[in-house]
């Protein structure tokens, strides 16, 4: 996906790849021991050298603009999306991933002997979940092999669940423990986000129980949060404000030991980046990734967002 981000702990190899720093050869021992694929919608906005250094299959959302639909991850001009949506009357919409293409992702690793553990945005928000539960079952007798989660969130914090059940799977779990660590993120998990308006989650029929905001001022800054649904934190008035709700945030990660943290944005690189330094004296330590939400969620969000999050660093680190 398009995206600026990276892993802190992967180190550049002189093929041009990467691998984990101190490791070796222990990457390729843990592919070969693998007994689980895990499976994630593009919602995660996972860097993709991260997501191919983890072997994490992505299936795609859709979204339509200007009466063209595409595959999320075809979208590679974030900047023209975000334009063109900005000057749309319409707006845009989006859909979930068919049943088809969830068994493009899921047949191939059955065939080749490995169960299936597939994280997804939260049923709440998207019908991905119950597509990709549609596609199990047609799966008859292999359907038991495939085991889909709700993560109950999306961007980010499915992202941090997504890591943790990777890294799981790379050191040879098998399903349910895979599950498990994906479940142990979840329960940890704390994620904020702010948005420069609620207009694109009104129009869109995303805003949950953040519909409580609307009617206030029209420059509020609203600060939310995804549990299993939109849900209101609090309102501020500028984008300075915002920043330092943010930075205070994350000042309350560190303390609850939710140093394994993330900084996501849309369109608004340059906040990213401040937030994303300040992080590093917040927490001592790098994040496991920064990256650019995508047309998807942009839809219901437009530009403007900006998020922090995180988990314990031993289940994504």
């Amino acid at each position: 996906m398009n995206g600026h981000a990276r892993d802190p702990d992967l180190a550049p190899t002189r093929s041009g790849g990467r691998r984990r720093r101190g490791h070796g050869d222990r990457t390729r021992v843990l592919t070969e021991q693998r007994k689980t694929s895990v499976v994630c919608d593009t919602t995660a906005y996972m860097p993709d050298q991260l997501t191919a250094d983890l072997e994490i299959q992505r299936v795609s959302l859709y979204v339509t603009l200007g009466g063209e639909q595409r595959r999320e991850m075809q979208v590679e001009d974030y900047a023209g999306f975000f334009e063109r949506l900005s000057e749309s009357e319409q707006g845009a919409t989006t859909s979930q991933p068919s049943v088809g293409d969830f068994l493009n992702a899921y047949q191939p690793e059955v065939s080749a002997g490995r169960d299936v553990v597939s994280l997804h945005i939260s049923a709440g928000i998207s019908g991905t979940y119950d597509s990709a539960l549609q596609a199990r079952e047609q799966l008859g007798a292999d359907a038991e092999r495939i085991h889909v989660y709700d993560s109950r969130s999306s961007a980010g914090g499915l992202a941090l669940c997504v890591i943790a059940a990777a890294r799981a799977a790379r050191e040879g779990a098998d399903a349910a423990e895979v599950l498990q660590r994906a479940e142990e993120a979840r329960a940890k998990l704390r994620m904020w986000f702010a948005v420069d308006t609620l207009e694109y989650l009104r129009k869109g029929g995303r805003i949950g129980a953040a519909r409580a905001f609307l009617g206030s001022a029209l420059q509020i800054k609203p600060i939310l949060t995804l549990e299993e649904e939109i849900t209101p934190i609090e309102r501020v008035r500028t984008r300075g404000r915002v920043f330092e709700r943010l930075l205070e945030y994350a000042r309350e990660l560190h303390e609850a030991g939710l140093d394994g943290w993330v900084v996501q944005h849309i369109q608004d690189p340059e906040n990213a980046q401040r937030l994303v330094e300040a992080g590093r004296e917040i927490f001592g330590s790098e994040p496991i990734f920064v990256s650019e939400v995508g047309p998807v969620l942009g839809a219901h969000t437009g530009p403007g967002l900006l998020g922090i999050g995180g988990v314990p660093r031993h289940l994504v680190g």
